[in-house]
């Protein structure tokens, strides 16, 4: 892809599920500024997130926040090159949003609008975190909503190797959590608990699928913890929550580990990048680490802050696509079920 002559800004907005962010982005790869509005407290209230109080909230929260991610950056609407949002897939509600914000603000302002896909923005989130960091490579991409294998070609080349054909990741994290009467999120909890219990307590299924195959099930290990903690119940014997967590954390993290090295040793490639919420867990990370470092992978992994729900990273998928001559038009809509590759 060609050089720039001049720098290039994005002013990116991301609102696809519950949390209302704005970003500037320079190059591609430079943050200016990332601002995030979370709503989780609020749907903690009831126990996972509610789409309405989600859009509802959007709405109240959009232009402030990107009135401070401009601001943060010491930056006009004018100083922009084009604004970049997500149009898919999430919460329709939450996208639309998101959508009629930015449209609004690239026809006011007369900038091109450039549409990004939500699991290309947690890709790109790995090229913020080493500027030097480039395709090809294989990304696991694991969130609440998402368990992706994927062949990174080039910018914004994917081939989907491999998919959940159930729950993803973290929606099994979530339902877990809730069983263990950990509550929501469940991802954090459950890493947190998990570090104060034996991993070894309970042997828990590791679904690998057919020896070919590199997609996911976590519907048949969710039910597993299910089972054990209604037949603990049952029988009258002790439920240790930590111990729970620490078992069921360690079969998930396996299967995601072995597939995805897997995948990298038959597709001959050297670097492997996680992406995602989930990518913020700090046994995956470990895992997929000792298994890059005794496979002789090179492992990228984005800051938290750039695993989970941001536009800092749609910014930077926006920026690529400007460069491949990408532009959208006012009729650019929100699309829950968007494909990764398509447009």
């Amino acid at each position: 892809m060609e050089k720039q002559e001049k720098d290039v800004y994005i002013l990116a907005v991301e609102s696809s599920c519950d949390e209302t962010a704005a970003a500037v982005v320079k190059n591609g790869r430079w943050v200016l500024s990332n601002v995030i509005s979370s709503q989780i407290a609020l749907h903690t209230l009831y126990g996972g997130v509610v789409p309405e109080i989600a859009s509802r909230k959007h709405i109240e929260n959009i232009d402030g926040v990107i009135r401070q991610a401009l601001t943060d950056a010491g930056m006009t609407l004018a100083e922009m090159d084009a604004v970049g949002v997500t149009y898919g897939p999430g919460l329709v509600g939450a996208l639309l949003v998101g959508v009629a914000e930015a449209k609004a603000i690239a026809f006011a302002a007369d900038k091109p609008l450039i549409g990004v896909h939500h699991i290309e923005g947690h890709i790109c989130a790995n090229y913020i975190e080493d500027k030097t960091f480039e395709p090809p490579y294989i990304a696991l991409v694991v969130s609440g909503g998402h368990s992706h294998l994927v062949q990174v070609s080039d910018y914004g080349k994917y081939e989907i190797l491999g998919r959940t054909r159930d729950d993803a990741a973290g929606e099994a994290y979530d339902k877990v959590a809730r069983a263990i009467g950990m509550g929501y999120p469940g991802g954090p909890k459950i890493d947190a608990a998990a570090k104060q219990g034996d991993p070894n307590a309970v042997r828990f299924p590791r679904v690998f699928l057919e020896e070919e195959s590199y997609d996911f099930s976590f519907s048949g290990l969710k039910s597993a913890v299910l089972n054990y903690v209604n037949k603990q119940k049952m029988t009258g014997e002790p439920i240790v929550p930590e111990d729970i967590a620490a078992s069921f954390q360690q079969s998930v993290v396996e299967v995601l580990v072995e597939k995805t090295v897997k995948a990298a040793k038959e597709r001959g490639m050297k670097q492997v990048a996680l992406a995602g919420g989930v990518a913020s867990n700090s046994a995956l990370r470990a895992g997929m680490r000792a298994a890059c470092e005794r496979e002789g992978l090179s492992l990228h992994i984005p800051s938290p802050v750039l695993c989970t729900d941001n536009a800092a990273m749609i910014g930077c998928a926006a920026y690529y696509e400007y460069l491949a001559g990408v532009r959208d038009g006012w009729d650019l809509n929100a699309n829950p079920n968007l494909k990764l590759g398509e447009r």
